[in-house]
């Protein structure tokens, strides 16, 4: 199940990417355009959160599968180095929230500072010439049009990267840490899966799943008991 739910995931990405680089107006007045942004940063999201669930091995029994899918998710959403990804998720969840954790941030809890450190920490220069070189070959090779790019490839890629963020970082684990966020410094949103499921596939649910980071996304709204 896994497996096809990855697939599935990659696919409508993939799927949507093409169809709105090659058949949408790039327009301010077309209301499509925004509609078809919004489902792209979606599932831009449901990318990132494919590799993860390869880097804790939910995708498949098989480890060479996970890693096969991780690194190709990680590609696609940006360029991202899945190696670099999967060491650093692991101290996050060995440290969470702490100054050894990567994606937490304790000099400030401003969102913004906060969210640009974030970035920033997984910013190679491999994956700088990986995007330049993908976006000139959508333009020069492909023939896709400059606003279309900019609009339906980079923007959701930049807005998946904040639904993220602000979901399964920021708002699971920004202080005050209180002695219900222990031990793993993280609250959790209310029971509503639809709300989980929309706002960041589950990962909303983000005590329940440091508890059990074997779980699958599309499994997790099992554990929520309140």
């Amino acid at each position: 199940m896994g497996i096809l739910i990855a697939i599935l995931v990659m696919g409508a990405w993939g799927a949507h990417l093409y169809y709105i680089l090659t058949g949408v107006t790039v327009a301010i007045d077309n209301p499509w355009m925004y509609v078809h942004l919004l489902i792209q940063v979606y599932l831009y999201t449901g990318l990132f959160i494919t590799g993860h669930d390869a880097m804790h091995g939910t995708v498949s029994k098989s480890r060479k599968v996970n890693e096969v899918v991780g690194f190709l998710s990680a590609l696609l959403f940006a360029g991202l180095s899945y190696g670099k990804l999967k060491k650093n998720h692991g101290r996050h969840h060995k440290y969470p929230a702490t100054e050894k954790d990567p994606d937490y941030y304790v000099k400030s809890q401003n969102f913004w500072l906060w969210w640009g450190m974030f970035v920033w920490r997984y910013l190679t220069v491999v994956q700088i010439l990986i995007m330049a070189g993908i976006y000139n070959l959508l333009k020069y090779v492909g023939g896709v049009a400059e606003p279309s790019i900019v609009v339906f490839w980079i923007t959701p890629a930049i807005l998946g990267t904040l639904q993220l963020f602000f979901f399964g970082t920021y708002l699971p684990h920004r202080q005050p840490h209180t002695d219900q966020m222990q031990p793993y410094k993280s609250r959790t949103q209310k029971k509503n899966h639809l709300w989980a499921m929309i706002s960041c596939y589950f990962f909303g649910y983000h005590y329940e799943h440091h508890d059990a980071p074997h779980t699958p996304w599309w499994q997790l709204y099992k554990s929520k008991q309140t």
